[in-house]
């Protein structure tokens, strides 16, 4: 738990505002790939990076797109790695063929 800021209230009191850092899970991407991370949710979106093998990604939300026949199956669920970053889940290991956590807006 940390302290974003205190303010004054009303009744000369101090209140904080907390903030509670929910734990972030990585997930592993399929052994023996080197993986395309692009900058949109599809294939036709350009290449930003590749991810070295035996690497881990942590998945900020998810969205649709292109759908891609990876290890894990088909899908057309996009995993958002990091700011303008985005991975096929095909290639991702979260263990459920669904969505893992909320789409992105």
């Amino acid at each position: 738990m940390s302290v974003d800021r205190v303010e004054e209230v009303a009744s000369g009191e101090t209140a904080e505002a907390v903030t509670t850092a929910a734990a972030l899970t990585y997930y592993p991407i399929a052994p023996g790939v080197r993986l395309n991370v692009r900058s949109g949710p599809g294939t036709g979106y350009p290449v930003v990076r590749v991810l070295a093998e035996g690497a881990k990604v942590p998945i900020y939300c998810q969205t649709p797109g292109t759908s891609v026949t990876g290890p894990y199956g088909t899908t057309n669920i996009w995993d958002n790695i990091a700011d303008g970053q985005f991975v096929s889940d095909s290639y991702v290991r979260t263990g459920s063929d669904g969505y893992v956590t909320s789409r992105c807006a």
